[in-house]
């Protein structure tokens, strides 16, 4: 079976690859996971980030933003000292930042869910890309969708980091067309 050779063999990001990257998410609290989660990566590897997701769900309750929304200076300062998080004071607030952030655009849009996907009106964009050299690490797409984040009160949320999340969350099919998932997705099948 052919994959994206990004994910080379490590079990967790095969694991990954296979179920979850690239998948259309339609879920508020899986929208808000891997937006933490992704702006919690801004600078590093990804497997860094993956391999301390659950550590990251329990530090962030769960990814239940409206919990994280409330979160105090002390709570910030606690999660400062847990080691098994990557301990960024600027990451950190900006995570409880972005829940709020995200509630209200949950408020003003129905769902975060509905405010993403209307900008590629419902559909993923599909590239078919041979190589990961032919992939890029920004768009068009993500300026605007990065752009209209930060004129929310979003943080951490630039360019780079909002295309790997339109990617991560699918409403980016940027498996290589010969990764057998390329195919599961253009199809519609969400393996």
């Amino acid at each position: 079976m052919e994959r994206c050779s990004w994910c080379g063999n490590d079990p967790l990001y095969v694991e990954y690859h296979d179920t979850e990257w690239g998948t259309p998410v339609h879920d508020e609290r899986k929208h808000f996971e891997f937006l933490l989660l992704e702006t919690q990566q801004a600078g590093l590897s990804w497997i860094t980030i993956l391999r301390k997701r659950e550590a990251y769900r329990k530090a962030f309750a769960e990814f239940d933003p409206e919990k994280v929304a409330r979160f105090t200076e002390k709570r910030v300062e606690k999660l400062i000292l847990d080691s098994s998080i990557i301990r960024n004071r600027r990451k950190i607030e900006a995570a409880v930042k972005n829940a709020r952030a995200f509630l209200s655009v949950e408020e003003e849009f129905g769902s975060f869910d509905r405010y993403l996907w209307r900008f590629v009106d419902g559909r993923p964009v599909v590239h078919s890309a041979h190589s990961l050299a032919e992939l890029p690490v920004t768009t068009p797409l993500s300026d605007l969708v990065s752009a209209d984040l930060k004129s929310r009160g979003f943080a951490f949320v630039g360019s780079t980091t909002i295309y790997a999340h339109l990617q991560a969350v699918g409403l980016v099919n940027d498996h290589l067309s010969s990764c057998f998932r390329y195919e599961e997705l253009v199809s519609g099948g969400n393996k």
